[in-house]
C-alpha cells in the first residue's frame, strides 16, 4: 500500500526531531557558514521527503546512514560548486555548544583535516563503530582506525595535552 500524504507528513516530522541536530552539526563541520548550512539543511530533508514518497527504508539506522550519507554529498557539492566564494573564517563564527569546553574542542576538531574531522564526528558524536564508519565512508577498517588515532593525536597537540578533560 502507498504512504498517504498524512502519513509522509508524520515521518518526516518526526525525522526532523530525531536527525535534524546530526544534519545540523555535519553541514556545519563541512561549510561553517550558516547560509550555506541552512540552505543543505533543506535540501537533504527535501530529498528525505522525496525519497519517502518513493521507497521505505529497511530500518531505523538504514535511514539514519542514508541521511548521513546525502548530508555529506550536498555538502560535497556546494564546496565544489563554481559559485562557492571565501567566507569569513570559523574564528569569526560563534558554534552552536553552551559548554566552553565543548566549544573549545569543537575549534579544534573542525580545525581537522576533513579525513580526520569525519571519522571523529561519526564515532564520537554519532556512535558509530569502525566497522560501519569504515563501509559509511567506502575506505577499508585499518584506515579508519589509523585516521582515528591521528586525529585524536592531534586534538591532543592543539589541546595542548589536555586529554583528560575530554574523552578521547
Amino acid at each position: 500500500m502507498k504512504p498517504t500524504f498524512l502519513d509522509i507528513n508524520k515521518e518526516i516530522e518526526v525525522a526532523l526531531k530525531k536527525y535534524s541536530d546530526m544534519v545540523y552539526r555535519i553541514c556545519f563541520l563541512y561549510l561553517h557558514n550558516s547560509a550555506e548550512v541552512d540552505d543543505v539543511f533543506q535540501e537533504v530533508f527535501l530529498k528525505l521527503l522525496q525519497n519517502k514518497t518513493k521507497t521505505t527504508f529497511e530500518s531505523a539506522e538504514h535511514e539514519k546512514a542514508w541521511i548521513i550519507r546525502v548530508t555529506i554529498n550536498k555538502c560535497k557539492d556546494v564546496l565544489k560548486s563554481f559559485w562557492k566564494k571565501n567566507i569569513d573564517s570559523i574564528e569569526n563564527m560563534e558554534l552552536p555548544f553552551e559548554d566552553k569546553a565543548e566549544n573549545e574542542l569543537m575549534q579544534v576538531v573542525l580545525s581537522l583535516p576533513e579525513k580526520y574531522k569525519n571519522v571523529i564526528y561519526l564515532y564520537y558524536y554519532e556512535d558509530y563503530t569502525v566497522p560501519e564508519i569504515a563501509k559509511m565512508l567506502k575506505k577499508n577498517e585499518n584506515t579508519i582506525y589509523s585516521n582515528l588515532r591521528r586525529a585524536r593525536a592531534l586534538i591532543k597537540q592543539k589541546l595542548g595535552g589536555k586529554e583528560h578533560d575530554y574523552s578521547f
